[in-house]
């Protein structure tokens, strides 16, 4: 684990706690608390002498200023803040697309939902219980309103916070141990995530010459690691408009290499959904040093350990490219449970 600032007795940049992905709720969901999970971009938020900075989990600057401007009016000489920054569509959902969207020109509002506080005046929190830090994060930014928020805790149980997100089409709930304490740069299971949609980053190590009236390019070729090896996870052809195939283009060609960055190419069989990936298809690929991180959402995965009907989402420079795992599939729905509803919503807390 690297050395945080908090370990010298200072504010600065602490690589956050991770949550472990799950697919089932735990047997013992009392022993939890409950919150929403945000499809948006994690921001460690660290303020000291007036001034606020956003930084992503990597450790890349966020440039958010009208966000910054508010944590600058927090009462306290120095804080850490974990939280999330997202992008609201109409209906109040958080949406990953929507942030990119908006970082394109569009005009959606945003919100950064803390939910930690790791560092308060001259104080680390982080081997404080959860319940205590929470306290303390409610006393600093209880009263943030509009543009920072607290992202809220719910009374009612996991299981049936789990079937109103799934009823509200959001993207699932967070989990955290009571007693817990804060563990940077850890995905040790004292937070879970349970998603509701098939969706997580992939690295993006190639693309398909454009058919027909597409400009720039077809698809892009997307993969996770395993053992240090980079694993083909299929094509994505959707998700697209105009303005991101000209600007992914021009990040692509940035970083195009002579050599496949895959493993197990080309593929040994057809895979049963989707196009193949023959030899002769791939002399039409042009590859890329993999070192950009897109977000995909996606039906599933197949036996062939392939994509199943993805759709890109957006570029996402909040993650490295060799930290990409495959994830925990979405939760399974119960034995003759309907489908959610399209009506979607945020819950209020």
């Amino acid at each position: 684990m690297r050395l945080s600032a908090q370990a010298l007795g200072s504010a600065g940049f602490v690589p956050p706690m991770m949550a472990l992905g799950a697919r089932q709720l735990p047997a013992a969901p009392e022993d939890w608390h409950s919150e929403i999970k945000f499809d948006g971009v994690r921001a460690i938020a660290v303020v000291e002498g007036g001034k606020a900075r956003l930084w992503s989990r990597n450790r890349k600057a966020l440039d958010y200023p009208e966000i910054a401007r508010r944590l600058e009016s927090l009462r306290c000489s120095a804080a850490v803040l974990d939280g999330e920054i997202v992008a609201l569509e109409a209906d109040g959902r958080s949406s990953f697309q929507a942030l990119q969207r908006r970082e394109l020109g569009a005009s959606l509002p945003i919100v950064l939902f803390l939910f930690d506080l790791l560092y308060l005046d001259g104080q680390t929190l982080m081997r404080q219980p959860i319940e205590r830090r929470r306290q303390a994060l409610r006393a600093l930014a209880g009263r943030a309103s509009g543009i920072v928020q607290l992202s809220p805790w719910f009374e009612a149980g996991p299981e049936a916070l789990l079937a109103e997100a799934r009823r509200r089409r959001l993207e699932g709930i967070v989990l955290k141990r009571r007693g817990s304490v804060y563990e940077p740069d850890r995905r040790s299971g004292a937070w879970l995530k349970l998603k509701l949609l098939n969706e997580q980053e992939f690295v993006i190590g190639g693309f398909t010459p454009p058919k027909s009236s597409r400009q720039y390019f077809g698809a892009i070729l997307v993969g996770h690691y395993r053992g240090g090896k980079l694993l083909y996870a299929g094509k994505v052809g959707t998700g697209f408009d105009v303005p991101a195939l000209r600007a992914l283009h021009a990040r692509f060609m940035a970083v195009a290499a002579r050599r496949c960055p895959f493993v197990g190419l080309p593929l040994g069989r057809r895979p049963r959904f989707g196009p193949g990936l023959t030899a002769a298809a791939l002399r039409t690929v042009t590859w890329l040093q993999p070192k950009l991180v897109a977000q995909i959402r996606f039906a599933e995965w197949t036996r062939d350990g392939l994509l199943r009907q993805p759709v890109y989402l957006g570029l996402r420079a909040d993650k490295a490219a060799a930290a990409v795992r495959r994830e925990a599939a979405a939760a399974p729905r119960r034995r003759g449970q309907k489908p959610a509803s399209r009506r979607a919503a945020s819950p209020k807390g």
